[in-house]
């Protein structure tokens, strides 16, 4: 009887992670508007979702921090943001 192999996932090249990174900032950087008010982190609500189902996650805690960090980019104006 045959052993099954187990497959392993190849690592990520150096361009995925850093693509990656640069979408969950760009991501992380958008926001809702109501009425001329900064409402609602749209991006970094979406960013946090993806991240939990991401199946090539890198180390989560830095996903995380990129949101964090550009979601407050964003809020002092450096953001997207969607008028509603």
């Amino acid at each position: 009887m045959k052993k099954a192999r187990k497959k392993f996932a190849s690592p990520e090249t150096d361009n995925v992670y850093f693509l990656k990174i640069l979408i969950y900032f760009v991501m992380g950087t958008i926001w809702v508007k109501y009425n001329g008010f900064v409402v609602f982190p749209l991006g970094l609500a979406l960013g946090v979702l993806i991240a939990q189902k991401d199946h090539f996650a890198i180390d989560r805690k830095v996903e995380y921090a990129v949101l964090i960090v550009s979601a407050v980019l964003g809020l002092t104006g450096w953001g997207l943001y969607l008028a509603v």
